[in-house]
């Protein structure tokens, strides 16, 4: 970064679509350079070009710099107390400059703003008197100071402390043809999603450990079942936010004890939650049966409407659910 730091290093602008129709908004600076890396494997060398993208966060260089000047902040209040000496049972009076000094710098320590305060000692004689002789100890005079500090706060160290938060070096193999280095930031951005994905996997409600098969084929085939239901669950949750995207709006009901309580970007689990409670009843009367399940509710419908689906493919479930439930009982 000392390219940049002497300005001799032009940066490039990282945007990304806004919320509004048609505007755009800034999210990082950054700049990229080429380095060649080598690898010996089996006797045999190997070379290529990686890219390195330095890119530094616009959001978390703003997040990082005001949590730096909050620890500055109470690490210069906690340094002020010890200006005022407080005889409290138990706490031990600071006398020597010394003792001031470790526990001034042990507050630096813990608030990690080492190197960003100019922490100075100032000692007064406050009282001398004569210690008369007893015993074997020799008359001498007794002298009290009296220990404080002053604190100022290093302007230029913070201000290059806070040139370097915010920072990330990425690195890729990939060309800039097919990836720019806009394009590199914004898929990192996204990652998260795939991560997400296998969380989910791993998790509620996939749960895909632990696995209590042997059986290579057959673990394979449950990851391919749980890939399927991951998709589905990947759909239902993308096909719902965008919908309440285009229409401007937000979904809600969905979050229990607070029903107000509007989002517009419910997951795929809440979503599902949501129709929790529904059942299908068979009352059987003779040689017939008759089949009742739950009416949805306003929220439920408004889920299936966002998803393209019209109510009445739900009612027509008691109309032949005798259907359902021969072929799903058939072997």
């Amino acid at each position: 970064m000392a390219p940049v730091q002497a300005r001799t290093q032009a940066l490039t602008t990282i945007e990304r679509a806004g919320e509004e129709e048609g505007s755009s908004e800034a999210i990082a600076v950054g700049y990229e350079d080429t380095q060649q890396v080598s690898l010996t494997q089996h006797g045999q060398s190997v070379q290529w070009d990686e890219r390195v993208v330095v890119v530094r966060s616009l959001q978390l260089a703003q997040t990082q710099q005001a949590a730096l000047h909050e620890r500055l902040a109470k690490a210069q209040a906690e340094l002020a107390q010890l200006n005022q000496p407080e005889h409290k049972r138990g706490k031990k009076v600071l006398r020597e400059v010394s003792e001031v000094r470790e526990v001034a710098e042990a507050i630096v320590h813990r608030y990690r703003v080492e190197g960003l305060l100019d922490v100075q000692y100032h000692e007064r004689v406050v009282s001398e008197r004569p210690v008369r002789g007893y015993g074997e100890r020799a008359a001498g005079t007794r002298v009290e100071r009296e220990i404080s500090l002053s604190v100022q706060v290093k302007t230029e160290a913070v201000a290059q402390a806070e040139f370097c938060l915010g920072w990330h070096v990425y690195v890729t193999n990939q060309p800039a043809e097919q990836l720019s280095l806009e394009q590199a930031v914004l898929a990192y951005r996204d990652e998260y999603l795939i991560e997400r994905g296998f969380g989910r996997l791993k998790g509620y409600p996939l749960s895909v450990s632990p696995l209590q098969l042997t059986s290579e084929p057959r673990v394979k085939g449950l990851l391919r079942l749980l890939s399927l239901g991951l998709r589905v669950l990947c759909l239902l949750e993308y096909q719902v936010r965008q919908q309440l995207a285009e229409q401007q709006l937000a979904l809600a009901g969905l979050y229990a004890g607070n029903p107000k309580r509007a989002t517009r970007r419910p997951t795929g689990e809440a979503l599902l939650k949501a129709f929790k409670g529904l059942h299908l009843t068979a009352l059987r009367q003779h040689a017939h049966t008759v089949y009742h399940v739950t009416p949805l509710s306003a929220l439920q419908e408004r889920i299936l409407a966002l998803l393209g689906f019209p109510s009445v493919l739900y009612s027509t479930l008691a109309l032949h659910s005798d259907e359902l439930i021969f072929k799903m009982s058939e072997p």
